[in-house]
């Protein structure tokens, strides 16, 4: 029985008062995205703590980032057309087995002695590499483990469980794991993406997508910023992701300065600071758990449009109030805006685009909104040298508001008639 097969049988199954089961093989895709994130999240978090016990250089420490997010610039595409070329789960397996083995061998390298700062930096850009195989092999498979019209739920379930690992559980659990060791400190990511692994196996079936003729990566590639770029919508909507995170950024880029310290506006203390940022993701967490409802309740562009305008308080709340209780709700709003966005959004880009397009249409989104990042931290950095800060967070607020003139293409009949088109070339 395939898995469609499986999924109607359940509907009849169902209740009509409750909306249908996913299924075991999303809840065993489930468990292996949690797994995975928690050692994500244990791994970003342990690779500074533990460099700085081989080098107090903050140019050296602040390089281990863009080591482990430079893939996303130049791996991105391929890693597109590798996921829509093999099995998905198959290539997911791969990617987190490499990066169990990785740490294991950075394991050993701390037990016996041989650590330094180079080592890190090796495995953090091979680790990056990985994720960038993983995480849209993972965003692809979705469909082909749910029917398309659970796609908003079975994203905002996703999208939570991987948030609760990534940002609030792993953070915390590897900084304990530091203070216990360095081996502790990155054998217990092995020992997650190992268990990720094992729950992967336990996922049956073919999930490669058919493909008609031979071709060469350059040519995937190819196709699959076409239609992209041929895509009305889709076109819209990637632009609207990459103003927004170059708004973002570059407020977050400066905000430490604003909120922390004595003579900073608001004055908090780094742990205060901390409390502040964990607002956005509890907000962002009961936003994934809530998107399809508000889809289901408002309509798709009207939820859309209700995120660009509470991102616009969002971003701009510190440009009028230091008050710290006041920015920490609006902050709480500004990450449910965000999870409705990315569960609404994500679902819709599945739906309409071909499977076999479909790691490289979420290569090129993942490209373009993670390249704006940079451009976005510099263009704060230096506004804020020569306007002050409080500028910053009003100019960015208006180009958040921006982007509310993309809304004109991306309304529910766009959306309704590119689902309607979907199957057909």
């Amino acid at each position: 029985m395939t898995t469609d097969d499986r999924a109607q049988a359940d509907d009849r199954r169902a209740p009509r008062d409750r909306p249908p089961p996913l299924g075991g093989a999303f809840w065993r895709l489930w468990t292996s995205a949690a797994l995975s994130n928690l050692a994500d999240g244990i791994f970003k978090v342990a690779l500074p703590l533990v460099a700085i016990r081989f080098t107090d250089s903050p140019t050296l420490i602040a390089g281990l980032t863009f080591a482990l997010t430079l893939p996303w610039l130049l791996f991105a595409l391929p890693a597109g057309a590798l996921a829509d070329r093999l099995d998905r789960r198959r290539a997911m397996l791969g990617a987190n087995t490499a990066r169990a083995v990785l740490l294991a061998v950075l394991v050993l390298t701390a037990a016996t002695g041989n650590g330094s700062i180079w080592v890190l930096y090796a495995v953090a850009l091979c680790v990056g590499v990985t994720e960038t195989i993983y995480d849209t092999s993972a965003q692809s498979i979705l469909p082909q483990v749910v029917p398309r019209e659970r796609l908003s739920r079975a994203n905002g379930r996703l999208h939570a469980a991987e948030l609760t690992a990534n940002e609030f559980v792993g953070p915390p659990l590897g900084g304990f794991l530091v203070a216990a060791g360095v081996v502790a400190a990155f054998t217990a990511p092995v020992a997650l993406w190992a268990a990720a692994v094992v729950m992967l196996l336990f996922m049956r079936g073919s999930f490669r997508v058919e493909r008609d003729r031979r071709t060469t990566m350059r040519a995937d590639i190819a196709e699959g910023l076409r239609f992209l770029w041929r895509h009305r919508l889709l076109r819209t909507l990637a632009a609207m992701v990459g103003v927004a995170n170059f708004a973002t950024n570059a407020t977050w880029a400066i905000l430490v300065l604003y909120a922390v310290g004595p003579g900073s506006a608001m004055g908090l203390s780094e742990p205060a600071y901390g409390l502040l940022l964990t607002a956005v993701a509890a907000g962002s967490l009961l936003g994934a758990l809530i998107a399809e409802r508000v889809e289901r309740l408002l309509g798709r562009s009207r939820s859309l449009a209700l995120t660009i305008l509470t991102g616009v308080f969002f971003l701009g709340a510190p440009a009028v109030t230091a008050d710290p209780f006041v920015i920490g709700a609006v902050f709480f709003a500004g990450g449910v805006s965000i999870a409705v966005w990315n569960v609404i959004t994500v679902s819709l880009r599945q739906r309409i685009t071909p499977d076999r397009l479909l790691g490289r249409l979420n290569s090129a989104y993942r490209l373009l909104a993670w390249g704006t990042i940079p451009l976005g931290a510099a263009a704060g950095g230096l506004l804020a040298q020569f306007f002050g800060l409080r500028a910053v967070f009003a100019v960015m607020a208006l180009l958040t508001l921006a982007r509310i003139a993309g809304m004109a293409v991306v309304n529910d009949k766009a959306m309704d008639a590119a689902e309607r088109g979907a199957g057909q070339p």
